[in-house]
């Protein structure tokens, strides 16, 4: 299977600070990886490097065979990433359908419809305000606006940070239905019996270096090395 994405030789961080280093990745089309290790350890940073919102030191970034680690955010996004960050980021003072409708972009099986149809409470909800939206609402909304662009990489940071049990559930349905619907995933999960669940490749970082990579199926197999790796360094 072709690859989505392809990382090589990656040093990226903020500014003169460097973060991740040595980062090699592979992705291939219809694939999922999460992206595990403790706080801090440069997960987000990760995933905004892939997305243009870091300062790249070194290192290639191939996205669909296009070469794009010195393209900017916007550009990214055209040729198909779409990026849920963990603050949401939604318009707290568009209203549903307009934060939506402001994200939609290229033809593809994702339309305004659709996405009220994955998220039917958005429909629900779609005349109220970003701001009049309770946090698993934005979390949706957040993932719908960037559905709506009809993305081939969806790029999810901690989806389900500081969400109700009831909602965690919903949306890691709405999650595994997502990777069934032949889009290419990277989720970020602090629940790494979650993250392994619902992807195929896993890769753990600590302090900004790939420690493990493999098979999500192995780790959610092996939880006394699962541990052991996470406690290492």
């Amino acid at each position: 299977m072709a690859e989505c994405l392809k990382v090589r030789g990656l040093v990226a961080g903020y500014g003169a600070t460097v973060v991740l280093e040595d980062i090699d990745l592979d992705i291939p089309e219809q694939g999922s990886l999460a992206i595990l290790g403790r706080n801090g350890v440069g997960k987000t940073t990760l995933l905004a490097t892939i997305m243009g919102h870091t300062t790249l030191h070194s290192g290639s970034i191939v996205f669909d065979g296009q070469a794009i680690e010195r393209l900017p955010v916007h550009e990214r996004a055209r040729l198909g990433i779409g990026y849920v960050p963990q603050t949401r980021d939604i318009f707290p003072s568009l209203t549903v359908e307009e934060n939506l409708m402001v994200a939609e972009h290229g033809a593809g099986d994702w339309s305004l419809d659709k996405v009220y149809e994955f998220f039917p409470r958005l429909l629900e909800r779609r005349g109220n305000f970003g701001n009049q939206l309770s946090g698993g609402e934005q979390q949706m909304l957040s993932i719908g606006r960037a559905l709506m662009g009809n993305p081939k990489l969806l790029i999810l940071d901690e989806p389900l940070e500081g969400l109700s049990p009831i909602i965690v559930d919903v949306l890691m349905e709405s999650i595994r239905r997502l990777l069934e619907d032949k889009l290419t995933v990277i989720l970020v999960e602090q629940s790494a019996r979650r993250a392994l669940q619902s992807t195929q490749e896993v890769i753990v970082l600590d302090r900004g270096r790939i420690t493990w990579k493999g098979q999500s199926g192995y780790l959610l197999a092996h939880p006394d090395e699962l541990s052991a790796i996470m406690l290492a360094g």
